[in-house]
């Protein structure tokens, strides 16, 4: 059986880098991950072909050459699955769907023969039994969640990895904590599932041997939701194994907890953890308590994050507005918060209720859901009517992204992680492919760009403040630029 796995395409924003990539030359920021582990899972007479549409084209031929389609998408790709959809009907070609999206709105999708929901380990077996016995269903669903130890190594092959930035790999699956807006327990539980140390350096092997050198990522709902497993078990054995390899820096999300342990974040970054994911949300303690994030609450969230950041690991942060409790003053406490921590990458976004979460329950009983969830953070957009006036976050929230991400602001923040960050334990060497990037940036930014000044003050201060992390300055120089064409785009 000749199986097509169709990754859609998605839309140009915050998290798409699009805008970066071209800098470096690559076509995408991450992999289907989900996809070639479902690939994994399927018999290996089967023969696969992926096409991820946001590197290369779907082509007639890849629709004639099917039997089936596997497609597997989250809220953002929504536009590019309905037109995958179409194409595939268009040749009547059988549609199998999973992943975040399908499994979080499933009535939405009655084109597609078979839905196989939750977990792809729970769910692809009893689908495949039935397929072998020629009665598949139009829907599966799991009754429990998966014990991920039995996950296989995804299906790198199916990928040219030269056309990434990043690769990805999952150590753990679900979240201890329950905030509100968060569909994360919903979709995969409040108590973590790990994968042994052994599966993680497998993987991480299979991606070596490749010829990987670059940049992983942990997709990991929260990497530190089980701390003890984590110091005794995985990071030792990460340690151990990065001893003999050249390149391999991770990143990974993570709660604000991790500040309290300075042991777990020393072995992060002697794992090769350099930066790290957390969803702050808000300085407003009222709005804290509103959402459930008790982790962020009763905590000096500022002085948190500088720790982090001594400890060599940049902050990548997340930030909401429109919650009930927000008061007037919010959005310029959140630009003051964003400018004193030196969250360089922040993510602020107005309030949205994910299908699932308890947030959407509680807004639909309410009768304040306004309209589709579209799973883009900074797209000006909300499915909710905010308490106080739709208006009104509108206009603060322009306000917060286009005075965060203006150069003369961003590149303060730029200083101040710089100052406050631990220079790494390895630099990189300066290769000829650094070299191109560094001259496109000096070209594109230095030069055409708007924050020309900015960018040569940043490259002269950190050359003579801070010449370990020159290579740090020119990539968050780059990501300015990126966050200011969607800023463009979106925003204004």
């Amino acid at each position: 059986m000749n199986i097509l796995l169709i990754y859609p395409k998605f839309p140009d924003t915050f998290w798409s880098f699009s805008h970066a990539l071209r800098f470096i030359g690559k076509k995408a920021a991450l992999p289907p991950l989900g996809l070639i582990t479902v690939a994994a899972l399927l018999p290996k007479h089967f023969h696969m072909r992926l096409v991820d549409l946001n590197v290369e084209a779907l082509g007639e031929e890849d629709l004639a050459w099917a039997d089936m389609a596997f497609i597997s998408a989250m809220a953002i790709q929504r536009k590019s699955v309905i037109d995958v959809i179409d194409r595939c009907k268009a040749k009547s070609l059988k549609i199998v769907a999973g992943g975040p999206l399908f499994t979080a709105q499933p009535n939405d999708f009655g084109q597609v023969d078979h839905l196989v929901l939750d977990e792809a380990e729970s769910t692809i077996p009893a689908f495949l039994a039935d397929l072998k016995n020629g009665c598949p269903k139009p829907l599966y669903r799991a009754t429990g969640y998966p014990d991920i130890r039995r996950s296989p190594i995804p299906l790198w092959r199916l990928i040219d990895m030269r056309r990434y930035a990043t690769l990805s790999l999952q150590y753990s699956r679900g979240c201890p904590f329950n905030c509100e807006f968060c569909n994360i327990t919903a979709l995969l539980g409040r108590t973590p599932r790990i994968k042994t140390p052994q599966q993680v350096v497998a993987e991480l092997d299979a991606i070596y041997q490749a010829g990987w050198r670059g940049n992983v990522f942990f997709v990991d709902d929260n990497f530190i939701g089980n701390k003890a497993s984590l110091k005794d078990h995985l990071l030792p054995e990460l340690i151990k194994w990065r001893q003999d390899k050249t390149g391999f820096v991770f990143f990974t999300e993570a709660s604000i907890n991790l500040a309290d342990d300075p042991e777990l974040m020393d072995m992060m970054t002697k794992a090769g953890f350099d930066a790290v994911f957390i969803g702050i949300e808000t300085p407003d303690t009222g709005s804290l308590t509103e959402c459930s994030k008790i982790q962020n609450r009763n905590r000096d969230l500022l002085e948190d994050v500088k720790k982090i950041h001594r400890s060599g690991l940049q902050v990548m942060g997340g930030f909401i507005v429109g919650f009930d409790h927000d008061p007037p003053s919010i959005f310029q406490r959140q630009i003051d918060f964003i400018q004193q921590s030196g969250i360089v990458t922040a993510m602020v976004g107005m309030l949205q209720a994910p299908p699932g979460t308890r947030l959407f329950k509680r807004l639909a009983m309410e009768h304040r859901i306004s309209g589709e969830f579209s799973g883009d953070n900074v797209d000006g957009c909300t499915n909710i009517i905010p308490a106080m006036g739709l208006d009104k976050l509108i206009a603060g929230y322009r306000t917060v992204m286009n005075k965060i991400y203006s150069p003369r602001m961003y590149y303060q923040r730029v200083k101040r992680i710089l100052r406050d960050l631990k220079a790494p334990i390895v630099t990189p060497p300066f290769e000829f492919q650094r070299f191109l990037v560094v001259l496109r940036a000096s070209l594109r930014l230095g030069v055409f760009g708007k924050e020309r000044f900015e960018y040569w003050r940043l490259l002269a201060w950190t050359l003579t403040r801070r010449p370990k992390m020159f290579p740090q300055a020119v990539t968050l120089a780059i990501y300015g630029y990126h966050f200011r064409r969607i800023c463009e785009r979106h925003i204004h």
